[in-house]
């Protein structure tokens, strides 16, 4: 064993009077560099032979030797105080570790005690436990009630809406009025119960935009009442808009309906997410108001809503709200997942100035924009109440007007002509998806009290000749008399009002 220790002292010995001779050749150079004496004594023994100019240079060096120790004194000084920083970082995070624990702790021992209160109310019933949960799970809905505790619910609105249509029966719908009595009453409901003073003209297209479309874009200069539209169009069918505010921050649907949070483990739910969930219990009429749209780009925050309500089956009309599935989801998520309801329309409000986003193409193509640009004097009219009218009804309403009033031969015929004047003169033309909402908003705009030759000039003016914006004016200027009169030869004498003065107006802008 002795032989053994005077082994171990004198290899452990080469370890350490390595260590100690390192340290020292540290401690001695640092000495060395910062020895104040040693340079005194070179400059004193070369001061006598030192010229004029040199001097200059024995400056400089000096200069130079005291920078690189300040330096080396900087570096030592930082290196230290980060590595206290870190290590406080450290201790702060450990503490924040440990005060979640403590935290988590007592949620479970008020969760324990809540349980315990819950079972001696319980057993002053008369009752044990074990028979309230069988009691429970006699209904789907009163056993997610029971067995899901708030911490493990993410989705804490929409939960509270099952609860809410529990024992939801359906309503008494109003179902037997025509759309043309149907704008009547609206205007004037707006008029005596909301001082909203529209025009029939408008509430035509309003309505037969809501027939060819689920993105209604009310447009024109301020102050002309294009939210007062979309607000009260909720009050006249007793269910009131949501409004979301749009922002200049918002990029992508999280900001629309919504988005769960990793740290908290809960869905942060937007009032649109509550809407749709909502509308997925009745068959009301529900609105969705996208106020000042464009003050952010709708391209990127309804980019994904706008793919999937052009899917031609409504059972594909499935938007993913989080990637995996939780027992306590709201009994309307599935996988993660919720079905749009088809009882909802989307009104979006644009203000066109410096301060706004030029809506794209492709927005424009899939909704119907409705231009508000004068104001209505006010005028009387008889009192009228709101009405509750089902979306099923209203749908079943367009369907017989495209039944009852489809688009004349004459003027689809006229239209193709026209579409092919407009490719051949100004390189544009007419899509798919445009001729086929024609379709639908001329029939219900003549079923609500108006005309054909009126819905084709406003569709056309609105949904088609508005693509002449992208243009260049002045390139096509001359083009723009030679179409005014291929109009009024074709559809008659001023009948085209509406791309008429969209066209003088154009020409303007040159």
């Amino acid at each position: 064993m002795n032989t053994f220790l005077r082994f171990f002292y004198e290899f452990i010995s080469i370890f350490f009077e390595g260590l100690v001779t390192v340290i020292k050749g540290i401690i001695n150079g640092l000495i060395q560099m910062f020895n104040y004496h040693n340079y005194r004594k070179i400059i004193n023994s070369y001061k006598g032979d030192f010229e004029g100019f040199e001097w200059l240079f024995v400056v400089i060096a000096v200069g130079a030797i005291v920078i690189i120790a300040a330096l080396i004194g900087l570096l030592i000084y930082f290196s230290i105080r980060r590595l206290l920083q870190f290590r406080k970082q450290r201790l702060n995070q450990e503490d924040l570790l440990d005060e979640i624990a403590s935290l988590n702790n007592q949620v479970k021992k008020l969760m324990k005690e809540k349980n315990e209160i819950m079972a001696m109310k319980v057993s002053q019933l008369g009752l044990k436990p074990e028979e309230e949960e069988g009691i429970s799970e006699e209904t789907e809905e009163g056993t997610e009630e029971e067995e899901f505790d708030e911490a493990d619910i993410r989705f804490s609105k929409l939960h509270r809406i099952d609860q809410e249509y529990k024992d939801y029966q359906v309503k008494k719908y109003d179902t037997n009025m025509t759309l043309e009595e149907l704008v009547d009453n609206f205007r004037c409901y707006n008029a005596s119960q909301l001082r909203l003073y529209y025009d029939n003209y408008l509430l035509r297209a309003f309505i037969a935009g809501l027939a060819c479309s689920r993105l209604i874009i009310l447009q024109g200069i301020s102050g002309t009442g294009k939210t007062s539209l979309a607000y009260a169009w909720g009050k006249f069918v007793k269910n009131d808009s949501c409004i979301a505010s749009v922002q200049p921050s918002w990029r992508d649907k999280t900001e629309l309906l919504g988005y769960f949070n990793e740290f908290t483990k809960k869905f942060n739910e937007s009032d649109v997410l509550a809407k749709l969930y909502r509308a997925t219990f009745d068959d009301d009429v529900h609105t969705i108001v996208l106020d000042e749209m464009n003050i952010a780009r709708v391209e990127y925050y309804f980019a994904e809503m706008l793919s999937i309500l052009e899917m031609p089956s409504r059972d594909e009309w499935i938007i993913e709200l989080v990637p995996n599935s939780w027992d306590s989801d709201p009994k309307k998520i599935i996988n993660g997942k919720l079905k749009l309801p088809v009882n909802i329309w989307y009104i979006g409000t644009i203000n066109n100035d410096d301060s706004t986003f030029m809506v794209a193409d492709k927005v424009y193509d899939r909704a119907m924009p409705i231009d508000i640009n004068t104001k209505v004097p006010p005028f009387k009219c008889r009192d009228q109440e709101a009405i509750e009218i089902n979306a099923s009804y209203l749908e079943s309403l367009f369907e017989a007007a495209v039944e009852e009033h489809p688009i004349s031969d004459k003027s689809l015929q006229r239209i193709r002509e026209m579409d092919d004047f407009v490719i051949k003169h100004f390189r544009i033309a007419f899509g798919n998806r445009i001729m086929k909402q024609l379709g639908i908003f001329v029939p219900v705009y003549i079923a609500s009290g108006g005309k054909e030759i009126e819905a084709i000039d406003y569709f056309i003016a609105k949904k088609i000749l508005r693509k002449f914006d992208q243009l260049n004016i002045s390139l096509i200027r001359d083009e723009i008399d030679p179409f005014i009169a291929y109009l009024n030869k074709e559809f008659g004498n001023g009948a085209m009002k509406e791309c008429i003065d969209y066209l003088e107006r154009l020409k303007k802008t040159v």
